[in-house]
């Protein structure tokens, strides 16, 4: 399948995959404005106005976008990342056109009513409330500030309720006239599409546009630190991450190696080790997130208030022992792992579009799958352990944890055991 990229005069890039034998589109609009791009005071505001662009434009009520979708069997929803905001929609082929003005019209002319502004601010608040009475979504917020304090990379993309509680129209506009400029879209599409019509729709849709001034990108700085809060839980739950590769760097493919080899299924060293043969837990797991400009290895543990020193400590005998010597079966099976779940993904034309959005923002163009599976194969068993000894021997970990805490080693010990 042939990807089509095109760029209009005023710098906004259009991406277009179709995929033959489907009678379904996913299309979107990026933008490359996310948590990380908002300053202090408007934390969550990225988030906010994600949700305000359903709320209505001059031509279109909040329940007139939701039903022009329906009435033919579509869905759209949006979401907000560090790096990117996405609005998107799935139809049938026929449809597409509409879908595209609609998420242009959204995109391009949100109302912000005070009235509307007011239940968002409500809806969100409740969101926020919702997070903090959960124990594994939070504990992934407070890992994220200690990683990265006192930067816009480690702040939540939900922000604080004080900053939510006092966003106006003039925030929100604000924000939009700021970072919403063409060179900063990307309108992707896959699946049944037609290449030709929507370049042709979105220049007439985008292509009046102007640019924007460009604005520098503030760099992530892994700090690491620990937060540890005691509540009346169940289960301790505890979070550690390590400085990552960034996605352009090349030893990104090896850390996600190394990550599934840790945690990242029931034949994982930390699955077998603290789960199936000590029974120290129900849920453990690794995983490796790869930014702009910066990534994070991270593993996620809720144990017992009694179990919680050995696990941690075990679970760092488990790091060193994969610097001292993944096997080859076990970066086999990682290997087919990730090729797997990138292949079973992409036949998911909301995945494909994805995919083109996020390597076109990150890379300036979209590498083929046969060159990302490429350089998985590429990982070589010196590489991972290489990788996997740089990792055990950095600087100390960022650690978050949460419940009945008052047992559970703190990051420099952990730091000393992974080391010894």
């Amino acid at each position: 399948m042939t990807v089509e990229i095109d760029e209009l005069a005023n710098g906004l890039r259009i991406a277009v995959e179709p995929m033959p034998g489907l009678h379904s589109a996913a299309v979107g609009v990026f933008l490359t404005a996310g948590g990380r791009h908002e300053r202090v005071e408007q934390n969550g505001i990225a988030h906010f106005l994600e949700h305000m662009a359903f709320k209505g434009t001059p031509t279109r009520s909040a329940r007139e976008i939701a039903e022009e979708i329906e009435d033919v069997g579509g869905y759209i929803n949006a979401y907000t990342g560090k790096e990117m905001t996405a609005y998107y929609a799935r139809v049938l082929a026929a449809d597409v056109p509409r879908a595209l003005d609609i998420l242009a019209d959204i995109v391009l002319n949100p109302l912000f009513e005070g009235p509307d502004i007011e239940v968002e601010r409500g809806v969100i608040l409740q969101e926020i409330g919702q997070a903090l009475d959960t124990p594994d979504d939070i504990i992934f917020d407070w890992l994220q500030e200690v990683a990265f304090p006192d930067q816009p990379f480690g702040r939540t993309i939900l922000g604080p309720a004080e900053s939510v509680g006092r966003f106006g129209r003039a925030d929100l506009a604000g924000f939009v006239a700021e970072h919403y400029g063409p060179d900063r879209i990307i309108v992707a599409a896959a699946g049944a599409v037609d290449a030709d019509r929507i370049r042709a729709d979105v220049e007439r849709m985008f292509g009046q546009l102007e640019r924007r001034p460009k604005l520098d990108l503030a760099a992530a700085r892994f700090a690491g630190g620990e937060r540890r809060e005691a509540r009346d839980l169940e289960q301790v739950h505890v979070a550690l991450a390590f400085e990552g590769p960034s996605a352009r760097d090349e030893a990104a493919h090896a850390a996600q190696i190394y990550a599934t080899v840790l945690g990242g299924g029931m034949s994982s060293r930390l699955f077998q080790e603290l789960r199936e043969r000590r029974g120290l837990c129900y849920s453990i797991f690794a995983h490796a997130s790869a930014y702009e400009d910066t990534g994070l290895v991270t593993l996620y543990a809720g144990t017992g208030a009694d179990k919680i020193r050995e696990l941690a400590e075990l679970a760092m005998d488990e790091l060193r022992r994969a610097a001292d010597g993944v096997s080859v079966a076990e970066i086999e099976r990682a290997r087919a792992q990730l090729k797997a779940g990138l292949l079973m993904g992409l036949e998911s034309a909301s995945a494909r579009a994805e995919r083109l959005a996020r390597m076109l923002s990150i890379w300036g163009r979209v590498p083929s799958i046969e060159e990302t599976l490429a350089r998985i194969d590429a990982v070589t068993p010196e590489r991972l352990r290489a990788f996997a000894e740089g990792l055990a021997t950095r600087a100390e970990p960022a650690i978050a944890l949460l419940g009945p805490v008052r047992a559970a080693p703190g990051r420099g010990e952990l730091a000393r055991r992974l080391a010894a």
